[in-house]
């Protein structure tokens, strides 16, 4: 491992300081992912900049009846957390779909985020990559590709975004706070990340020394039921080959409110805004749920070796959506 310095700032514009100052530092919250990363030589930060000890690991209420969630908030205590469990199952689901036991108990809220794609030629620094070596080339349309994207990729990079979380907080409309030498913004989850293009080498909006402080949840609509639903090659430990996150609410047996998101797709975490389209209005009906999953799923290119991700996808649509029907239905 390369050599590189260490800090641990008492706040957070002293971070966001000494980011700045640094160009190629990284923050460091759980290094569940950048430790990782460092190891295989993918990361060679010259600074560490530790913020997990920032007072930033509260899940507090908000004035509007939503959830603020700290960024340094670890994803196994937010997946426990009673708010969470009881108003926004989906996000408890798609926590606990990811990783290990060991690893939600060191995650965070803001690292979850921003981890990097777990593309074999990304992580692989013996083989070209746009995304690590901008100009590179991208070996994975043409070679092992299964995992990769079929929505949203370009002839420069086809990676997937590897979070569970990121899918959730898409569905929930949740919004990221964010402090950098500019001062403090916010920026939706669903245009946090960025799809590909020809600069893949850029996985978020985030300007150089911005910091995420926060992600805020909307209060649920009336009524909503949630889910999370993943497949995956074995039963853990796995990342998504696809995944939806689901909330809907179903009254007199037509849909009201409905927000879809898929994971294991693409670039970022998809929002499904075709498939909301011909759900909202519509009756509850295994046709429409069909319909739905087949207008979400309209743009999906898929590679030599990963179309079945499309037909798993729709599938998991289909299913999930059935499934909190039938829960609005017992319900009354």
């Amino acid at each position: 491992m390369k050599p590189f310095a260490y800090l641990r700032p008492g706040s957070v514009a002293d971070a966001v300081r000494a980011s700045t100052d640094h160009p190629g530092a990284r923050f460091l919250g759980g290094g569940t992912n950048l430790v990782d990363l460092m190891k295989l030589g993918v990361e060679t930060p010259g600074l560490l900049i530790d913020v997990s000890r920032l007072p930033l690991d509260r899940v507090t209420p908000t004035p509007q009846g939503g959830l603020l969630i700290g960024a340094t908030v670890r994803n196994s205590d937010l997946a426990a957390h009673p708010a969470v469990r009881g108003g926004y199952p989906v996000l408890s689901q798609a926590l606990l779909a990811g990783a290990s036991g060991q690893l939600r108990n060191s995650a965070t809220t803001g690292g979850n985020l921003l981890q990097r794609t777990r593309c074999t030629y990304f992580q692989d620094t013996s083989k070209p990559c746009n995304k690590r070596l901008p100009g590179s080339g991208c070996p994975a349309r043409e070679g092992v590709h299964r995992d990769l994207a079929v929505l949203g990729h370009s002839p420069a990079c086809v990676a997937t975004h590897p979070s569970d979380m990121a899918v959730a907080l898409a569905a929930l409309d949740a919004t990221v706070r964010v402090h950098g030498p500019e001062g403090e913004r916010t920026v939706p989850v669903t245009g946090l990340h960025r799809l590909p293009g020809d600069s893949p080498e850029r996985d978020t909006v985030l300007e150089p020394g911005e910091l995420i402080t926060g992600v805020e949840l909307p209060p649920p609509p009336d009524g909503a039921l949630s889910l999370y639903r993943k497949a995956r090659d074995r039963a853990s430990y796995a990342f998504a080959l696809a995944s939806v996150a689901a909330v809907l609410t179903v009254r007199d047996g037509r849909i009201g409110h409905a927000s879809l998101a898929y994971g294991g797709l693409a670039h970022r975490p998809w929002r499904a805004h075709a498939a909301e389209d011909v759900l909202r209005g519509a009756p509850a009906t295994e046709d429409t749920f069909a319909r739905a999953a087949d207008a979400g799923l309209a743009a999906a290119e898929p590679l030599r070796d990963n179309g079945f991700k499309v037909t798993l996808a729709r599938n998991l649509t289909a299913g999930a959506l059935a499934e909190l029907t039938a829960r609005a239905a017992s319900a009354r």
